[in-house]
């Protein structure tokens, strides 16, 4: 399957301030429109309920190489991080805690992010996928700027990738709404915003997490092997 460019979100899906240590990138591609939030305000259940964004990979953080491959496309990023403040602090980026409580997942992570950023358009992605394109982020955002768009998803050729996305600001009192009720279904809330599915079938290592020990081991194979290791 080939996503198309469609505005009908029934036919795509089922179903502030800047703090002081905010990061920002003086030769960004995008300008101010664009700003970042890293999902890693998880449970890590998977992983034993150890800190995801902070699992070594290649003698860094692994959320230090999502950052470090976004940053060329955007203006600002923060961390959303329940846990560990500090440490996440130390990485050069504002550390944002969810508003609404109860571990509501990435929604939760995303309004936080919506609320502190002053960006036209907010990216969202995790922690735990150190190989994302910086295509894939400026691609995203190039058709959330469309008039028409209120959320641009990344689509990997078969499914739709709900947690890479960027989404606009000006949807934040919907999704403020949504987490009030009680709500955390991503892809329900997706579907009653203007979404639209962003082919990214070309950038399927983007999509690549860690999960597992045996997932990371291979992660750092990987890393050994390319010059993107040197990237950091």
């Amino acid at each position: 399957m080939r996503p198309t460019t469609r505005t009908d979100p029934a036919d795509d899906v089922p179903g502030g301030s800047l703090g002081r240590n905010n990061e920002r990138n003086p030769e960004r591609n995008l300008g101010a429109s664009l700003g970042a939030v890293i999902l890693a305000g998880g449970l890590a259940r998977r992983m034993g309920g150890v800190d995801k964004g902070l699992v070594p990979l290649g003698g860094q953080p692994m959320i230090a190489h999502v950052m470090a491959q976004i940053r060329p496309a955007v203006h600002t990023l923060v961390i959303n991080a329940n846990r560990n403040e500090a440490v996440y602090s130390a990485l050069g980026a504002s550390v944002i805690a969810d508003r609404h409580p109860g571990h509501l997942g990435p929604l939760a992570g995303l309004a936080a992010g919506l609320a502190a950023l002053d960006t036209a358009r907010v990216l969202l992605c995790p922690c735990d996928s150190p190989f994302i394109a910086t295509e894939l982020v400026s691609r995203l955002d190039s058709v959330c700027a469309e008039p028409r768009v209120s959320i641009a998803v990344a689509h990997d050729g078969d499914r739709l990738q709900p947690v890479f996305a960027v989404v606009d600001r000006r949807v934040a009192d919907s999704l403020d709404a949504y987490l009030a009720a009680g709500e955390r279904k991503i892809d329900r809330w997706y579907a009653g915003e203007a979404m639209r599915a962003v082919d990214c079938s070309d950038l399927a290592e983007s999509f690549r997490n860690v999960n597992t020990e045996a997932e990371r081991l291979l992660a750092e194979r990987t890393l050994a092997a390319s010059p993107g290791s040197e990237r950091l």
